[in-house]
């Protein structure tokens, strides 16, 4: 007896009322899930003056030891720009909250989740997780109701059998070819591989990606939950001073020497006897 290969063959109707209506919602529901997450996030708050001078300080601060070994400033300005910086940043002068007042400052940092900013931004990276989740959720489910078992595509290239677990979950066929998609896998083949049309219709900044999610479900609400911790300008302005006197030592100044460089660049330097 000749063995004949089995070919299976799919109705149109599963093509129109499964296997497009599967991929259209997921894709208009990654859509509104960008769009919701854009409507849950508040706009910044402003920073207090104070704040803000803080920062600049020590950004201020690290341009002039960027430009240490090669620097527009003659020695005696870098010289006094950077010890007036070192005193102020030892003085406490540019601190928010003024100078440390003996040893008052040496008491713990503040608990983040008493600050209402902090709050707010857990509650919104919360939110944003659950609006995250939540469709990922409710469309498996509905997959699973209705659609369980169901066969949609045949993929057009060949498989290994180690693809077969990932292909053809909640499809329990052991002699099927590899190459056939069960609805439950055609939903986490688009889960994984949409994320190149919301780039495109969305912008590389979006908000519908959540494969990244799949792998720790949880990992993104652990990181909403727990806040940065604030960041100590005191301890940072105490390694900026020992920056800046490091910096002093290898200041070199970009016009040193200039009339010389430039009468042997046009070869005028008279000759030396």
């Amino acid at each position: 007896m000749s063995s004949s290969t089995v070919s299976l063959y799919l109705d149109p109707q599963i093509r129109d009322w499964v296997l497009f209506p599967i991929t259209v919602v997921m894709i208009l529901v990654g859509i509104l899930r960008h769009y919701v997450v854009l409507l849950l996030q508040s706009s910044p708050k402003k920073l207090p003056r104070n704040a803000i001078r803080e920062q600049r300080a020590l950004v201020r601060s690290q341009i002039l030891r960027a430009t240490s070994a090669n620097s527009p400033l003659p020695p005696a300005h870098y010289k006094a720009i950077s010890q007036h910086l070192s005193k102020a940043f030892a003085d406490g002068a540019y601190l928010k909250d003024g100078p440390p007042k003996g040893d008052a400052q040496q008491s713990a940092p503040p608990n983040p989740l008493t600050d209402p900013a902090a709050m707010d931004g857990m509650m919104a990276g919360m939110k944003t997780q659950m609006v995250m989740m939540v469709p990922q959720m409710v469309i498996m489910g509905w997959i699973n109701f209705f659609f369980q078992g169901f066969v949609l595509i045949k993929l057009p290239f060949p498989l290994t059998l180690g693809f077969k677990s990932m292909l053809q979950r909640g499809v329990e066929t052991p002699d099927m070819d590899v190459r056939w998609v069960s609805s439950l896998s055609w939903y986490f083949l688009n889960f994984f591989g949409l994320n190149g049309l919301y780039r495109l219709i969305l912008g590389g900044e979006n908000s519908a990606d959540s494969s990244r999610d799949m792998a720790t479900p949880f990992a993104g609400a652990m990181a909403a939950a727990q806040p940065g911790q604030p960041q100590d300008f005191g301890k940072l302005f105490k390694t900026e001073r020992d920056n800046l006197e490091f910096s002093e030592g290898v200041h070199a100044w970009i016009a040193a020497d200039m009339d010389t460089r430039i009468l042997k660049k046009y070869g005028r330097l008279p000759a030396t006897t």
